[in-house]
């Protein structure tokens, strides 16, 4: 499938960056355009996201053939990975089927394990909401309140609603084919074997998406991995603390293997 892409820079080692669940390389941009003073940064819309075609097959080792093909059109030879969230498993697919693809690995706040139904709220909320009556974001954002408190995660979710050239709202993301599809999402990567290259694990303290009890899955697929905690942050820990965020993948990405 041939993914949306931005291109931010073409100069140094390829480094692709793979956003997360109801996401799009828009929210990556402030990230995307400080590391291509390095790297020559791509950032990928997912599958049934963004600009991206929709399709019915929504989970991880399509996506990750996705990002493969979109390499292999670029004649990538091999490249830095980075991903968050959903696109955190993602980018842990891709690198253990396609190790020789993948030269070092940055996974933001995401476990190679298999999740509860974290976001089932969000995906009753977005459904609720009659695109065919609404007349304007706020009418939208009143409904969602009533399944999503968090006003910055409503704002979020909400830039996914657009306006066509009738002045009808619809979802850019792939909404029925997201919520039918949580199940594969909640999963785990379904690659097999390790990873042994350079990889690095970004955790935000006040996020559960990594525990204690990950540490070892961890460490057993991907061997050399190192853990770094962003403290007073949560899930979206590249937003809140960007700085932070840029200068632990920026150090991790210049070391020699």
């Amino acid at each position: 499938m041939p993914l949306n892409s931005r291109q931010y820079s073409s100069a140094g080692h390829p480094l692709l960056i793979l956003h997360g669940l109801f996401g799009s390389l828009g929210n990556w941009n402030w990230q995307s355009t400080k590391l291509s003073e390095h790297y020559a940064v791509t950032a990928l819309d997912l599958r049934n996201h963004g600009g991206s075609p929709h399709a019915d097959k929504m989970d991880y080792a399509a996506m990750a053939d996705d990002v493969l093909a979109f390499m292999d059109e670029q004649q990538m030879g091999s490249v830095y990975l980075l991903g968050h969230s959903m696109g955190g498993k993602v980018a842990m697919q891709l690198a253990l089927a396609k190790p020789q693809r993948i030269d070092k690995l940055v996974i933001a706040d995401i476990a190679p394990v298999t999740y509860q139904g974290e976001h089932d709220q969000i995906f009753a909320g977005m459904q609720a909401i009659d695109l065919q009556k609404i007349t304007s974001r706020n009418e939208a954002d009143a409904m969602l309140a009533d399944y999503v408190d968090d006003e910055l995660v409503r704002q979020f979710l909400l830039t996914n609603l657009l306006r066509d050239t009738e002045g009808k709202f619809y979802w850019r993301i792939n909404l029925p084919v997201l919520a039918s599809s949580y199940e594969q999402l909640r999963d785990k990567p379904s690659a097999v074997g390790s990873y042994d290259k350079p990889t690095l694990f970004v955790k935000g303290a006040l996020s559960n998406y990594i525990t204690d009890a990950h540490k070892a899955e961890i460490m057993k697929i991907f061997p050399a991995a190192q853990l770094k905690v962003i403290m007073q942050t949560g899930h979206w820990l590249h937003a809140e603390k960007p700085q932070t965020f840029y200068h632990l993948v920026h150090a991790f990405l210049k070391e020699a293997d």
